[in-house]
């Protein structure tokens, strides 16, 4: 009897725990198949916070299971303390490159340094980004080759991004001190816009022993375009220069030629010739992201230093100025708003700067 007794109340015991179970697997179950299953072609990118949600509702499940369990309140929490130890001990031991990696991709959902679509160059990698994994990022390199990086490798160093809404596309070469560089600044241009570049502009990047370094750069409305871009830049460029009777020469090339005594290396007129002015200032399209913040940073201030005027004010006005001040300082605190989803967005707004421009 005392026998039947035991079996009995055991079995009662367990009721909650083998219904914590069948609670915790169905609903394990069917967020899996809302979230994923019938997600999958969505791609890591977007499966990667329902990724994160499974992995959050599988941890909560564990526990409720373990707080279902007939068993003494105390060792209830031992078992809990030895789950966290280890869940701490595979992060830190077993699994440190998978946990370093899954840090470093959420560390990149906060910071956003790029999107999908971008192009990217981290090391000796360049590339348009094609997906966003829990542990590493895929890029689709100039072959055509799909790259794999893991997420901590492009945390540990320096990513350069062309945005998707606009990169900057720029071509290097060296001409003779012959060349008036009021001559080349306009055939560097008119190739730059036969290219389908918008903002131009021309830099002297080097005055070499013998050759002068010039770059010009222009903005690509669309960045998917890259690759063609820079090849049809290059053959513009020869063919201007080429077409004005104007020789490219190699940075370590040495042009030597018999010449008169009395002959001088200075172009002819080149003190009375007036600069052109270029299509662009390179600083506004270089630089734009970071003449955004600074113009946001300092509006912002402007606008506390009002605010704290106002509320000085306020402290002796009437019930009449009170009230305006009132509107006024709410007026202010819409624009500080506004100012603030500007900075969050400051990559995406600079991106509509250079379209405005154009």
């Amino acid at each position: 009897m005392n026998l039947l007794t035991d079996i009995a109340a055991a079995a009662l015991a367990s009721i909650p725990l083998l219904l914590t179970l069948g609670l915790v697997t169905l609903v394990l179950a069917l967020a899996h198949f809302l979230l994923i299953r019938r997600n999958r072609d969505l791609g890591n990118e977007r499966l990667f916070s329902r990724q994160l949600i499974m992995l959050a509702l599988t941890l909560i499940g564990l526990v409720a299971v373990i707080l279902a369990l007939p068993v003494s309140e105390g060792a209830r929490n031992q078992i809990i303390a030895l789950l966290g130890l280890l869940i701490s001990g595979v992060f830190a031991f077993s699994s440190s490159n998978i946990f370093a990696n899954l840090a470093a991709g959420v560390l990149m959902r906060m910071t956003r340094p790029f999107v999908l679509g971008d192009f990217i160059s981290v090391g000796e990698h360049f590339g348009r980004v094609a997906e966003r994994g829990l542990f590493d990022t895929e890029i689709q390199s100039e072959s055509g080759e799909l790259i794999a990086l893991p997420n901590s490798y492009l945390t540990s160093r320096p990513i350069a991004t062309l945005r998707s809404d606009g990169a900057l596309v720029s071509a290097e070469l060296s001409l003779g001190y012959d060349a008036h560089h009021a001559d080349i600044e306009p055939l560097l241009l008119a190739a730059a816009k036969a290219s389908g570049l918008q903002d131009a502009f021309v830099q002297l990047l080097e005055l070499g022993n013998f050759a002068i370094s010039y770059r010009v750069s222009g903005v690509l409305p669309e960045a998917r375009g890259l690759i063609t871009a820079r090849s049809t830049l290059y053959k513009a460029i020869l063919d201007g220069l080429h077409g004005a009777g104007i020789e490219i020469m190699s940075p370590t090339i040495m042009n030597q030629r018999p010449v008169p005594a009395e002959q001088v290396f200075i172009p002819a007129g080149g003190g009375y010739r007036q600069r052109r002015a270029q299509a662009a200032e390179a600083e506004a399209v270089l630089f734009d992201k970071a003449e955004l913040a600074q113009q946001l940073a300092e509006r912002k201030a402007q606008l506390s230093e009002q605010a704290r005027a106002l509320e000085e004010e306020a402290k002796g006005a009437d019930a009449e100025r009170k009230a305006a001040i009132k509107a006024q300082l709410e007026r202010m605190r819409e624009q500080r708003r506004e100012l603030d989803a500007m900075t969050e967005s400051g990559g995406e707004a600079a991106g509509a700067g250079q379209a405005g421009r154009s």
